[in-house]
């Protein structure tokens, strides 16, 4: 119960007031915050630790020699200084941390101090697992390059390890003489370690990580006690400027990280809240927009924050991390800027720290509403030309926002806009840095009004020279985050913005420009050349190339090599057959050579048909064109596999040679029939059925209609269907020259059934390029064919380096050059 007219509340909860009694207003405060700080710093300690790993794996012998210097260089130090040295380390490694624990007892925070025992305890645990447990069960390699001299001594060092974790699990910041003790006795007892050979410096260093990553990962798991300031505080800061807040709430859509308060304040003390002709200010009206920075803040979004700055080409180099007073500073100088330059803004009236976790910026308050947040209908085209209008103050003042989202245009209550989040602003801003402000803010209205609003008023304000220099730039990657996954929903609208700029410019020629230093397909291929050479590299050495050398028969190799490589022109001619347009012949070829090297990161079945998908696409074909396309020269493809498969089958199974057969014919029938009875029953399920129907459907829409453009060009029919047998048959001479290499002869009936049945297998199986079903298949095939195991897993170890691994580097060269063509 509280007397009447007390207004003093509980801090933290709403209603809370200062300690001077202003009301504040604000959702109650989290004791405890899990900081992406701390998360960022396990993520370094553990890569810091495989760092080390790798490191003692691959440069043993660099690691021990580095040990042998120090342990020669230490022997002739004096014994009694040694002696002291450990005696200082053994005794101050654990009374340091003891003292520092006792003293934060004494100012009541055990909290802390628990927290930093379980890191303590943990790390004590874990090392003792590695040392008692996983060394003796799993001694050599890394674990033993970790150990000098290949003694059984600990790998990790149970004495310094807990220590570690418990030093950065209770954080000394702000301690110096604290931190400096600690760490100089840990430091003195790592040396004391290397000089009497106990310890080596790669064990020493994935201690120091481990210890560590414990320690953070444990201040991230439990959390810490929060450092954001109460709103209490925020006003007591305000108080030390001179302002007399009288009152105050958290504005509602701003997160705990990013807070926003409506304050009311007073000129004189005891004065109610005046506005500025000094008229008394109705209930529920602010004077002040109180922005908090929050220090711990600041690493929120940090790992998106490099990935954008290492791939996007800024017009000037940014921070993905900056500190509270950079960020202070940079908001405060763009804020005074913008208003400067003649934009309608908040003003900034006062700026301040709010004790060393937080800082204030105090704005004028704007009554109003985001423009994100206002319906479709209230959008007038006076409002977005008075939007473009305060854009048009920044470019002439060359000041850029970055952030020109729907938050970021305050509409007032009297229908005017103001230019708002000006964190991320920057002055004296470069002309890529101003174009992209007009393609961000073209894109969000269009987004809000459709583009034919959105250019229509911008070329009024900016003029249309302005808007044609900015459709180079209409690119996904320009746009914020936000931007992006807006449009996901409305995936051609950059294209109808272009396709308005163009109708008020149509001799537009505007340069084409490259926003990305890399793009995320470059990334993709670095992975799939290492993960080739991953796989290349053992397979190759599993071959004897001495024997290979020796005992094949070179002619049928070369064979095979003309073979494999007849089945990239077929595979042109192929895709060239089913699409009406004209394609050119060597540069189609050099597409299924780069499908070869796309296909070691894809299913076989899905590697070639997204890239002819793309180059259809950047060969100006429309995409769903390019898509049906590639379906019918898929179906067709299909089509005739089975056909072949079914027709040589038979044929197979009822020719009786000198070799075994693969499969008599009354056991395909069989086969067959039985594969018949099981499709009819699962697709008289509706389920099974209606799944079939709608994967048929994606993946064969609009095929029928580009097949019967194909049908009204029989010289398109034939070059299709002829590169569909022409793939067929070269495929079929490889293999059966790769048997006959080693001596081995079978049937060309048979030949053909072993690989069509393979390449089926292949193109099912999930695995990249079809690895190990391929394989498997063939070997099995061509032994069950009559050919000894041996004859049978050479031809196949030759197929597969002649159709697959050797086409690599070949494949890696085209795709290289066909993305700086842009051909894909």
């Amino acid at each position: 119960m509280t007397q009447a007219g007390d207004t003093t509340v509980r801090p933290g909860r709403p209603g809370a007031a200062a300690a001077g009694g202003v009301p504040v207003d604000e959702p109650p405060r989290p004791d405890r915050i899990r900081r992406p700080s701390d998360a960022f710093r396990f993520a370094a300690a553990i890569i810091g630790l495989a760092a080390v790993l790798l490191l003692v794996s691959i440069a043993q012998q660099t690691t021990h020699g580095l040990q042998t210097d120090i342990t020669e260089g230490t022997a002739h130090a004096p014994r009694l200084l040694l002696y002291l040295a450990t005696l200082a380390s053994s005794f101050g490694v654990l009374a340091v941390p003891v003292a520092f624990a006792a003293e934060r007892l004494f100012h009541k925070d055990g909290m802390r101090v628990a927290i930093a025992l379980l890191a303590a305890v943990i790390a004590f645990v874990v090392t003792l697992v590695l040392d008692d447990w996983v060394v003796p069960a799993a001694p050599g390699g890394v674990l033993d390059s970790l150990i000098w001299g290949g003694t059984r001594t600990a790998p990790a060092h149970v004495d310094i390890a807990p220590v570690i974790a418990f030093v950065t699990a209770v954080g000394m910041a702000g301690r110096p003489r604290w931190q400096i003790a600690t760490w100089s006795m840990i430091g003195l007892t790592a040396l004391t370690g290397l000089t009497a050979s106990y310890a080596s410096v790669s064990a020493l260093a994935a201690t120091y990580f481990l210890g560590r990553a414990i320690g953070h990962g444990v201040r991230y798991a439990v959390g810490t006690p929060n450092p954001r300031p109460p709103g209490t505080a925020v006003m007591a800061a305000l108080e030390r400027l001179g302002l007399r807040p009288v009152r105050a709430r958290m504005l509602p859509g701003g997160a705990e990280a990013d807070r926003h308060y409506g304050v009311a304040v007073a000129h004189a003390p005891g004065a109610a809240p005046v506005d500025a002709t000094g008229a008394a200010l109705p209930p529920g009206e602010w004077q002040l927009d109180v922005s908090v920075l929050d220090r711990d803040a600041q690493s929120a979004g940090l790992l998106y924050r490099m990935w954008r700055l290492a791939r996007f080409r800024e017009a000037t180099p940014g921070r993905a991390l900056r500190s509270l007073r950079r960020s202070l500073e940079q908001e405060s100088l763009t804020a005074y800027a913008v208003a400067a330059a003649g934009a309608r803004t908040p003003r900034l009236t006062a700026v301040s720290d709010v004790g060393t976790e937080a800082a204030l910026l105090a704005f004028e308050y704007v009554p109003g509403r985001r423009l994100g947040e206002l319906p479709p209908n209230e959008i007038t085209d006076e409002l977005l030309t008075d939007v473009w209008r305060q854009l048009q103050c920044l470019q002439h003042a060359r000041l850029a926002h970055h952030r020109l989202e729907g938050e970021a245009v305050l509409v007032t209550d009297t229908g005017r806009a103001c230019l708002v989040d000006l964190g991320g602003g920057e002055i004296a801003a470069g002309d890529l840095a101003l174009r992209l402000d007009v393609a961000q803010l073209l894109t969000t209205l269009a987004l809000r009004i459709g583009p034919e609003r959105a250019v229509a008023t911008a070329a009024a304000v900016l003029g249309e020279q302005t808007l044609a220099g900015v459709v180079p730039l209409l690119q996904r990657v320009a746009l914020s985050r936000n931007t992006r996954a807006a449009l996901r929903h409305d995936k051609d609208l950059l294209t109808r913005i272009r396709e308005q700029i163009v109708r008020l410019e149509p001799e537009i020629e505007a340069a084409p420009v490259r926003l990305e230093r890399f793009r995320p397909r470059t990334i993709v291929s670095i992975i799939a050349l290492s993960f080739a050479a991953y796989i290349v590299i053992p397979q190759i050495g599993s071959i004897d190339l001495v024997r290979l050398a020796s005992t094949a028969q070179w002619w049928w190799v070369l064979t095979a090599l003309a073979a494999s490589g007849v089945t990239y022109l077929a595979a042109a001619l192929m895709l060239m057959g089913f699409v009406p347009e004209r394609l050119p012949l060597g540069r189609t070829v050099l597409v299924q050579i780069a499908a070869s090297f796309v296909k070691l990161v894809a299913p076989a079945a899905v590697g070639g048909v997204a890239i002819n998908t793309r180059y259809l696409q950047r060969s100006g074909v429309r995409p769903g064109p390019a898509v049906a396309s590639v379906g019918a020269s898929q179906l067709m493809g299909m089509v005739t596999h089975i056909l072949l498969l079914i027709v040589f089958g038979f044929v197979t199974g009822s020719t009786r040679t000198a070799t075994k057969d693969l499969a008599p014919s009354r056991t395909i029938v069989i086969v067959l029939l039985a594969l018949a009875v099981l499709a009819s029953a699962a697709l008289a399920v509706r389920r099974v059925r209606r799944v079939v129907t709608t994967r048929l459907r994606s993946m064969f829409s609009g095929v029928v209609p580009r097949l019967v453009d194909v049908l009204q060009s029989p010289r398109k029919l034939c070059t299709g269907l002829g590169g569909t047998l022409l793939l067929t048959v070269a495929f079929v001479v490889c293999l059966d020259a790769s048997v006959r290499a080693f001596g081995g002869s079978l049937p060309w009936t048979t030949v053909v059934v072993v690989f069509l049945t393979a390449n089926a297998l292949g193109s099912a199986a999930p695995t990249p390029g079809g690895l190990g079903a391929v394989e498997g298949a063939l070997t099995l095939a061509l032994t069950i064919s009559g050919l000894t195991a041996e004859t049978a897993t050479s031809a196949v170890l030759l197929f597969r380096l002649l159709t697959l691994w050797l086409p690599v580097l070949p494949g890696w060269a085209a795709f290289t050059y066909l993305q700086r063509k842009e051909a894909i």
